[in-house]
């Protein structure tokens, strides 16, 4: 089966179900400041996880891009991706455990479906501990469809539970399904360990609230949260043993071919899979209004669009970037038009960031050359140190595998334990960053980040009053603290154009406007004038936050209902964010 088809299938399924299918959200979470990328299905999802009422019902699916990006550095194996499409369906406080599993083994065994033959699945559900119950609704339910009791084992926490995203809040049990991927029949005995085993899906299962105390108490709301990686699926359904053996990637293989002058295809190497991957990303997060910086998403984009022209190097490639872009524009633009709207941007975008990285490397370059021109002619063992290593990969890029190549081409060995520790030591301090500023998970619904998402709508109106209508958002980042907001506007913002801004918002809070909301279709929503973040995302009803004539905006994050509760408005920075955004930081001051 072809991506395309399972895609197409899994949605046409769970319509059949009541399910209505929504759009897939940006890969920027427009209202989660935890998360740099949507990592899952359910991010965009958070309100109405926690009980906000959806526009389209209590039964949604879809198809949703992701990028995470904790396996960068593995990426170039046969399994690792960084972008990906995980195939989602919820219920929202209506159906729970029973219908969940019913529905997933339907969908897999089924010969109007998928047609796996249940000897080549095997299902695990959460064991128990101290705390929380074995799961034995779901047990008996696998049992129930006929499913061996040797094929189900019961596992811990750490394999099948989700939850809570911080020290407290939503969580459950889980239960998922594996696939035999290996030649011939499966094991009789399902053995977690057994890496030919491949998992394909995920049903959780959110009935539990941890509280401040640690102890699990049942929700009142509970929901059902499921997701299944489309390459993932498709590389087990068409026998490969790795994704980038399916049509997803090949026709960037095939362009890559064509580059190197290779008639007859070759197995595909670190290199080309590293390309194959990383550009696909990029080609996605440029689409969804993201261009190469220094920070956060940003920075990320950076780092892929980077690699890749790296390992292209080591195949002999120069300025090729766009040209594998166009493939993966002409493959995905079909099912996400984004794509083909940027096209012309995103083309130029990573013509741009390939041609100044490889100024970047010719500056390494130089800089290498230096540290090795101060070792004297007469030492007989010329090292690199590790601390010159590192300089080199964190200022210039410089992977260690080429500064090794350098070295060895000029006499010199490198201190690989010395990198390895200052690397260590770099991923460390990255990771504690990232733990203080994206703690990851639900995004907080408290009534000071609501009130501070209530002053980013107002912010951006009086931005498009004093720049002109052409500023657009490109992401925010709201905590209880404080807000960050990135928009579309190609120079600093003047000192005294902030100072119009911060009036604007202030006499909009001093105004005491009550905060309208309504449920509309989104094209009636367009026909009165709400902006929104990105036009393609939203399902058939959306909710649309009116501020009397001040703002109108299609959104659904949590709002204050006057804007005579949110206090002083105070910008404390303007900023460059990308290439073409720019990011203010501002806070609420209570009186």
């Amino acid at each position: 089966m072809k991506a395309n088809d399972l895609r197409k299938k899994y949605i046409e399924f769970f319509k059949s179900k009541g399910h209505h299918e929504i759009k897939s959200a940006p890969l920027v979470p427009e209202n989660d400041p935890t998360c740099l990328f949507t990592t899952a299905g359910m991010h965009p999802l958070v309100p109405y996880l926690m009980g906000e009422k959806h526009p389209l019902g209590n039964r949604l699916c879809n198809y949703q891009k992701c990028v995470r990006t904790g396996d960068i550095d593995e990426v170039g194996d046969p399994v690792h991706l960084t972008f990906f499409e995980m195939l989602g369906n919820w219920s929202l406080g209506d159906y729970f455990k029973e219908d969940a599993i019913k529905f997933s083994f339907e969908f897999l065994t089924s010969p109007d479906w998928l047609n796996i033959p249940l000897e080549k699945l095997a299902f695990t559900v959460f064991a128990g501990d101290e705390n929380c119950p074995f799961d034995a609704e779901s047990y008996e339910l696998w049992l129930s469809l006929g499913v061996p009791a040797e094929r189900i084992a019961k596992l811990d926490k750490k394999d099948n539970w989700w939850g809570p995203a911080g020290q407290t809040g939503p969580c459950g049990p889980d239960t998922e399904m594996f696939y035999w991927s290996g030649d011939g029949a499966a094991p009789t005995v399902y053995d977690p360990d057994e890496k030919l085993w491949v998992e394909i899906w995920n049903n959780v299962f959110i009935q539990y609230n941890k509280n401040a105390e640690g102890k699990y108490e049942l929700l009142a709301h509970q929901n059902v949260d499921t997701g299944m990686g489309l390459e993932r699926v498709t590389a087990a359904l068409q026998g490969k043993s790795s994704c980038y053996d399916t049509e997803i990637f090949q026709p960037i293989f095939t362009r890559l071919d064509q580059l190197r002058g290779i008639d007859t295809p070759q197995s595909r190497g670190d290199s080309e899979r590293i390309i194959a991957d990383h550009s696909r990303a990029a080609v996605f997060i440029i689409g969804d209004g993201i261009t190469p910086g220094k920070v956060d998403q940003a920075y990320v984009l950076r780092r892929l669009i980077r690699r890749a022209v790296r390992e292209g190097r080591k195949l002999g490639l120069t300025n090729f970037m766009p040209t594998i872009a166009q493939v993966v524009i002409d493959s995905f633009g079909d099912v996400y038009p984004e794509l083909k709207n940027r096209a012309a941007v995103i083309l130029e975008e990573l013509q741009v960031e390939e041609k100044q990285f490889n100024v970047t490397l010719e500056n390494g370059t130089r800089e290498f050359e230096k540290l090795i021109a101060k070792v004297p002619p007469h030492v007989t063992k010329k090292s690199i140190s590790g601390k010159n290593a590192f300089f080199l990969y964190e200022t210039y890029g410089f992977p260690i595998e080429l500064t090794e190549e350098m070295a060895h081409e000029n006499g010199f060995s490198v201190n690989h334990e010395d990198f390895w520790k200052a690397y260590e030591k770099h991923q460390e301090l990255s990771r504690q960053g990232a733990e203080g500023k994206f703690k990851g998970g639900l995004a907080d619904n408290s009534q000071e980040t609501a009130k501070l998402h209530t002053a980013t709508h107002l912010l951006q109106a009086a931005l498009r009053k004093v720049l002109g209508e052409q500023v657009e958002q490109r992401g925010s980042n709201i905590t209880a603290e404080r807000l960050r907001f990135d928009f579309t506007h190609n120079e600093k913002v003047a000192p005294e154009q902030l100072a119009e801004v911060e009036k604007l918002v202030n006499e909009a809070i001093q105004a005491g406007i009550p905060i309208d909301c309504q449920e509309m279709a989104f094209e009636e929503a367009k026909e009165k004038g709400a902006i929104g973040l990105f036009g393609d995302r939203y399902g058939e009803r959306v909710k649309v936050y009116t501020v009397g004539e001040f703002s109108k905006e299609v959104c659904g994050g949590p709002h204050t209902d006057n804007t005579a509760k949110l206090g002083e408005f105070k910008i404390q920075k303007e900023e460059s964010s990308s290439r073409g955004v720019r990011r203010i930081k501002a806070v609420l001051i209570q009186s």
